[in-house]
């Protein structure tokens, strides 16, 4: 009997040891890491389209001596002057202005010193396509009309010119020009005798920026001025702007 329960103890001994010693060949198990969820990567955003560059304007501010520009040179000269303070500084700018013939000189036409267009305001929207457009020299093009308006048509500086209806109306746009762009060929003055006088006789031709007023909406041919000088501009709904286009 005394042996049969030494010989139980001594098995019971072994089995208890045996357990103990592989509980301790086993390894911990590290705890497990969730695995975070992927985070979808936002969408690349197409650049939006740069706007067009300034190819178009009327001058926010005359000479102050009326029609009296210093000829085309002049004008031309204060298209440039303001076009670079708005910084268009790598483009060549030309006013919208047609000469007659004087003093042996050959007449000059707006439509051709103005380049090929197209063309474009101080806030990226198109004006014209090109020549064609700008004066609807096709029955298509007469018929789809040009962009110049009254909400288009504005400064270097973007800002819009006093028209029908304001005070004081300023939509009389200096132009010299027939409605297609080209100069006048009889003997009276429409260009106060090129852009060189001031004087409270003579006149020039000019446009409607806004397309209204007198029953003509020509932007480029509406009326005669009565004078030259800038009181007689102001009289007749002026103030001596110009329109100018980048020739480049």
């Amino acid at each position: 009997m005394k042996k049969s329960i030494l010989f139980v103890s001594l098995l019971l001994s072994s089995t208890l040891t045996l357990a103990a010693d592989q509980a301790a060949s086993v390894s911990p198990v590290a705890p497990t890491t969730p695995t975070p969820e992927a985070v979808p990567l936002p969408m690349p955003v197409a650049d939006a389209k740069p706007k067009e560059p300034l190819g178009f304007f009327i001058t926010s501010t005359g000479l102050g001596k009326g029609a009296e520009l210093g000829g085309l040179a002049g004008a031309d000269a204060h298209c440039q002057k303001l076009a670079q303070a708005a910084g268009s500084v790598n483009k060549t700018w030309h006013a919208y202005l047609s000469t007659q013939a004087l003093d042996g000189q050959p007449s000059v036409h707006a439509r051709t010193r103005i380049g090929l267009g197209p063309w474009h305001n101080a806030k990226g929207a198109e004006v014209a396509k090109n020549v064609e457009h700008l004066h609807g020299d096709s029955l298509e093009t007469a018929r789809l009309g040009n962009n110049l308006s009254r909400t288009t048509a504005i400064t270097e500086k973007s800002e819009a010119i006093k028209g029908a209806g304001d005070k004081p109306n300023e939509h009389d746009i200096l132009t010299g020009s027939q409605p297609d762009g080209t100069a006048f060929t009889d003997t009276d003055d429409h260009t106060c005798k090129n852009y060189t006088s001031s004087a409270a006789e003579g006149s020039a031709q000019v446009g409607h920026f806004d397309r209204t007023g007198g029953g003509n909406i020509s932007w480029n041919s509406a009326h005669a001025s009565k004078g030259c000088g800038q009181e007689n501009l102001v009289k007749t709904g002026g103030a001596g702007l110009f329109y100018c286009f980048a020739i480049n």
